[in-house]
């Protein structure tokens, strides 16, 4: 007879460090990706699940919290709590459920893994190194020394006007972005790799409309809050001495489509530090107060603050302070995005006016610097990066839209009945 299991591919991470929720909980990773909280109790029994009999399992569960479990506690945490999380088989041995996969707002999908696991094992272990204290210090001096030097005794302008006009230039500018960016997420696997936990598989995929690279840096729950915060900034740490070789090879050669690369990777460097959509800002916040989900934080906040209800049950599950630092990021959050979204709606018909102009100029010269393959695969890149914050626009703003809609037309019916109830009682 089939017994009750932990479904092939979970992994239990274990105890959440330095959280922020008043009873720390500990976190399983579902084969899908998921990471789900569980309380003390199931964690436990998640562990003394492999294939025994209901009655062993029971036993186990006994021993291991000190407290007397009969087969039919275990059989219902099984059936009413691990199985349907898709994290176990029911208690017969039947499979669980489907699982469904929870996209977070904003968040990160269509990912393709490139690099196994072992591959950016083996990769982060060549550049662990780098995170040894006194590296760190050296690297941040020199860091701080070559961009006094960049800003105050370069003419970037120019420099930028000089590549614009050069489409081989752009697209080796684009290149080097692009290696920015690998080199970024080497950042985060090798930081994880220096705090002591295996990083997961490397690969590209779509973040709202924008193409990007991401490393499955799951693992680093299982460091404390030092480690974890180490894993967020280690992509751009790896920025900085990317910029530092760059700034070495422009020193050398003088030349200025370097200058422009090192420009495109401050930009980087400034987008992956904004904590108000997912890039390592926002979670260098969640790590800081140890919850790793804010923005479903965000409704009970402002109902709690603004609307001064009474306290959400998800909110009492906070510590003091994490609350404190989350209720500052909601209202820092709402306004910032609010005013983003309401200045880009406004330019919106002068930004399409521009790009349009921009593009017909891009496509009438793509062959005119002598080089036509080049010029107009150098075009239709720029022309990309102009639509691209248009298309990301609209789908930042169609969940939103679409969730409202929804919830008007669920309230409509309701008020609609409740009309005719009142007019009947006339």
């Amino acid at each position: 007879m089939a017994q009750p299991a932990l479904v092939a591919g979970t992994e239990l991470v274990g105890e959440f460090e330095d959280s922020g929720y008043r009873e720390p909980p500990h976190l399983v990773c579902r084969p899908d990706g998921q990471v789900v909280r569980l309380p003390v109790l199931l964690y436990q029994l998640a562990r003394v699940l492999d294939g025994r009999p209901v009655a062993q399992v029971a036993e186990h569960l006994s021993r291991e919290t000190g407290r007397r479990f009969a087969a039919e506690h275990v059989v219902f945490l099984i059936d009413k709590k691990l199985a349907p999380l898709g994290l176990s088989t029911y208690s017969d041995g039947s499979p669980p459920p489907p699982m469904v996969r929870t996209d977070p707002f904003l968040a990160f999908r269509f990912r393709l893994a490139v690099l196994p696991e072992q591959a950016t094992w083996f990769l982060a272990g060549l550049f662990a190194w780098l995170f040894r204290p006194v590296l760190v210090l050296l690297a941040l001096g020199a860091f701080a020394y070559g961009e006094v030097w960049l800003w105050m005794t370069q003419d970037t302008g120019a420099a930028l006007q000089s590549v614009l006009s050069s489409p081989t230039d752009v697209l080796l500018v684009v290149l080097l972005a692009v290696a920015s960016c690998v080199f970024h997420e080497m950042g985060h696997g090798a930081a994880c790799r220096y705090g002591g936990v295996r990083p997961g598989a490397m690969g590209c995929g779509i973040y709202l409309v924008w193409p990007a690279f991401y490393t499955d840096i799951t693992s680093s729950y299982r460091l404390g809050r030092a480690g974890r915060i180490r894993a967020d900034l280690g992509g751009v740490y790896f920025n900085g001495l990317f910029v530092l070789g760059l700034l070495g090879l422009y020193g050398a050669t003088g030349n200025p489509l370097l200058l422009v690369a090192i420009l495109s990777v401050h930009l980087e460097m400034i987008q992956q530090l904004l904590p108000t959509l997912r890039f390592d800002g926002y979670y260098i916040v969640a790590d800081l107060v140890g919850i790793p989900d804010l923005f479903k934080y965000i409704a009970p906040i402002l109902k709690r603050v603004v609307l001064r209800r009474p306290q959400d049950e998800c909110l009492k599950a906070l510590k003091r302070w994490p609350q404190i630092v989350v209720a500052v990021w909601v209202l820092f959050l709402v306004p910032a995005l609010t005013l983003q979204l309401g200045m880009m709606l406004v330019n919106l018909p002068q930004l399409l006016r521009t790009d349009w102009l921009t593009v017909r100029a891009l496509i009438g010269n793509a062959g005119a610097a002598g080089y036509p393959v080049l010029g107009t695969v150098a075009a239709c890149l720029q022309i990309v990066l102009l639509t691209l914050p248009v298309a990301g626009l609209a789908v930042a703003l169609w969940r939103p839209v679409r969730s409202l809609a929804r919830a008007a037309r669920k309230r409509l019916p309701v008020r609609r009945a409740t009309r005719v109830a009142v007019s009947s009682s006339r």
